[in-house]
């Protein structure tokens, strides 16, 4: 576990938002400073869970499929387009 980090030249608005949660949730600046990094590492992490439970589920003949499909709806009718 690392003990500690230094951080310099906080910007004031991002000084502004760590003081003020502080203040709310009545932590320490490293506690908020900590849970503020847990959260944004959250996040990220579930974003990456939901690429990955979308990414690489179709079979080729499954997209190949869905690919013939989207083809078939781009096709314009002429009938429909007609000047009147």
């Amino acid at each position: 576990m690392m003990k500690a980090i230094t951080l310099r030249n906080l910007p004031p608005h991002v000084e502004q938002v760590v003081r003020r949660r502080a203040e709310r949730e009545r932590w320490s600046l490293n506690r908020t400073v900590i849970r503020l990094l847990e959260e944004a590492i959250e996040e990220e992490t579930e974003d990456d869970g939901i690429l990955e439970e979308l990414a690489g589920t179709w079979s080729r003949e499954e997209a190949e499929a869905f690919d013939r499909e989207l083809e078939a709806q781009r096709t314009i009718d002429p009938e429909i387009w007609k000047d009147e």
